[in-house]
């Protein structure tokens, strides 16, 4: 009989005080109108706490392109440079504007997988996207139409289409998608802003969610792919460019735009970490609360080769973190 390995050093564990330091960072600034200033300071806080961790880390895909935000920039080195050497997706908010407006489902969020293993997207923002749970593995086509994939997904499920649950971005650019769902006879959830949470809540249980659709951020994409890849669902992709400037660039770079980019090819690496903590509150976390003391989080963790999913609530007292910091998160 094969000994059991021992088990190693589980990263993810560590990125939630990343994490926790954006999201509580980013939560002083809740409902203020100034999605600037969040972004802002939960980079600034994120990016003090990852000189911390121990790792070799650049940023393959960082958040801002898409509207000049401030950011965490591709190509970035971070963490303090020693071992593992790994890719980094970051979202240091995923989901801005339901922070300045104070909504709900505001995250902070990091992955990570080994160096080469996680999909640039090159000049591409956006891209096209269907995700789904553990039990709807293999049902779904990027390239079907959505009430064959809802057909597809009722019998996997083994519940009638009425009864799915579908998320999508309110966009006008989906308003074609949203009245074929309505068609179709499935429940429909429009979120604003969060498509990450959106595609995790596909595999979380009790979320009411069965599947998501629809034209989202191609870095968001990349970071659901790390969570969904440990929460044991699917997602695929195809790069979906703007303008005839991004679809040019992009093909001459060599991207394949009709290629279908499944869960393994956004996120290669058989060992991928994630890690998120809620800005304000969603439908598997809560958002951060201030008190006397200082303040509370609630973070997921998930980690793909244990299949580990975790949800952590902490405790940080502003007197001690005043010790070692003077970020202001």
């Amino acid at each position: 009989m094969q000994a059991p390995t021992r088990p190693d050093r589980n990263i993810a564990l560590e990125l939630i005080r990343v994490t926790e330091a954006a999201a509580i960072a980013a939560a002083r600034w809740v409902g203020r109108g100034d999605k600037m200033a969040a972004d802002q300071a939960a980079v600034d806080a994120m990016r003090y706490v990852l000189g911390a961790v121990a790792m070799d880390g650049v940023v393959v895909i960082g958040e801002g392109e898409k509207d000049e935000a401030p950011m965490l920039f591709n190509g970035e080195h971070i963490g303090d440079g020693r071992p593992p050497m790994v890719d980094v997706a970051v979202d240091p908010i995923d989901g801005t504007t339901l922070t300045s407006l104070g909504r709900k489902g505001a995250l902070a969020v990091i992955a990570l997988s080994e160096r080469g293993s996680m999909f640039n997207p090159g000049p591409c923002v956006y891209m096209k996207k269907v995700a789904v749970g553990q039990r709807g593995r293999g049902a779904i086509d990027v390239n079907a139409s959505i009430t064959d994939n809802l057909k597809e997904l009722s019998r996997a499920l083994k519940k009638p289409v009425q009864e799915l649950g579908v998320i999508v971005l309110d966009r006008p650019r989906h308003d074609e998608l949203i009245a074929e769902v309505r068609e179709a006879g499935a429940r429909i959830s429009l979120i604003s802003d969060g498509d990450v949470a959106g595609a995790i809540a596909t595999c979380w249980p009790d979320s009411g969610v069965d599947v998501l659709f629809g034209i989202g951020g191609t870095p968001e994409g990349v970071l659901a792919a790390a969570a969904i890849k440990g929460l044991g669902g699917e997602i695929q992709g195809v790069l979906h460019p703007r303008n005839d400037d991004e679809r040019n660039a992009a093909e001459s770079l060599g991207y394949d735009l009709s290629r279908v980019l499944a869960t393994d090819d956004l996120v290669a690496g058989d060992d991928c970490f994630f890690a998120a903590t809620a800005v304000t509150d969603g439908d598997f976390l809560r958002g951060v609360r201030f008190y006397d003391f200082g303040a509370t989080t609630q973070s997921l963790v998930v980690r793909s080769r244990s299949g580990t999913v975790r949800t952590v609530e902490t405790f940080h007292r502003h007197d001690k973190r005043a010790e070692f910091t003077n970020t202001g998160f």
